[in-house]
């Protein structure tokens, strides 16, 4: 599968563990038909959104094959190939193209951050290595390295193969306009994160895409439908529907697999390193705002 323009809701499968912390295959391919069912138009991972600094490379490798594997061709798969260093996304990345994927994804080193004239030989040695489309993923600080509007085009104008970026520093929408408005086509497109928090007003500013986590991925489509359609008050209405989550997700870590477990998508929802902070009462206002959300949900259980 190959694109000249990739678009729409490219959303981040978690990763599931079991209560040993070990992986959780069976859920996590679960989760991937559920992300298809849900009309995602591509699938992403191991990002931030799956937690995969938690993740071992060969919890990464297997993972990302298993991707693959269960989406069978279905939509386009961008493996996250992000690295402490160029050697070592440099082996993602072969490893990304030899498994089949059809992109892939870094932020720069994320661990000690480096000169801009060197995140230029990290994102080369990454297209060298994939010979696919390279989405740069802009976040902020700490992890991320906050690359300006001119850096992100130079990259895209100069290397081959990278031809998207994932904008998500802040103000996204102020940076995403700065790179449309100086863009020479060498960029194919701009995706946006933080789950649609900032999606009507940056699809007004050109975005071509989301990438949300994938708890609630049926309902960021049919916003994305929405605004495709130019249905500006269905839009406006999905997206006052959902606000309610986007501030209830902003402030507990672990949301994301509490609402794919309370979906009956997967079989626990703990993530590594400190269980999510859930008491009585924010797991019943979790409750009332998943039901509030439940006629735009086309995925039941």
């Amino acid at each position: 599968m190959t694109s000249n323009s990739y678009r729409g809701v490219f959303t981040i499968p978690s990763t599931p563990f079991r209560e040993t912390g070990e992986i959780d295959i069976p859920s996590f391919q679960r989760m991937i038909d559920f992300c298809i069912e849900c009309g995602s138009h591509g699938l992403v991972y191991p990002v931030n959104a799956s937690e995969f600094t938690a993740l071992s490379d060969a919890e990464r490798l297997q993972l990302s094959e298993v991707l693959v594997k269960q989406s069978a061709g279905q939509l386009p798969v961008i493996i996250g190939v992000a690295g402490v260093a160029r050697e070592v996304a440099e082996g993602f990345a072969k490893h990304a193209r030899d498994i089949g994927a059809h992109g892939v994804i870094a932020m720069p080193p994320y661990v000690n951050h480096i000169s801009e004239s060197m995140v230029f030989e990290y994102y080369q040695t990454i297209s060298d290595a994939a010979q696919m489309p390279v989405f740069i993923q802009n976040n902020m600080p700490p992890i991320g390295s906050n690359l300006s509007a001119a850096c992100l085009l130079k990259l895209c104008r100069e290397i081959e193969h990278v031809d998207y970026i994932k904008e998500e520093t802040l103000p996204s929408t102020v940076k995403l306009t700065d790179v449309v408005e100086g863009n020479d086509g060498s960029c194919k497109g701009v995706f946006g994160g933080a789950g649609g928090r900032y999606l009507i007003e940056e699809y007004r500013r050109g975005s071509a895409g989301q990438m949300p986590a994938s708890h609630v991925v049926d309902v960021v489509v049919a916003l994305w439908d929405a605004l495709e359609a130019g249905d500006e008050d269905r839009s406006t209405y999905i997206y006052k529907e959902m606000a309610p989550l986007f501030l209830f997700e902003h402030q507990l870590p672990g949301c994301y697999k509490e609402v794919l477990y309370r979906r009956g998508i997967i079989d626990c929802p703990l993530k590594r390193n400190g269980k999510m902070p859930l008491d009585d009462i924010s797991s019943k206002y979790l409750d009332e705002i998943l039901a509030q959300l439940e006629s735009l949900m086309t995925w039941k259980k």
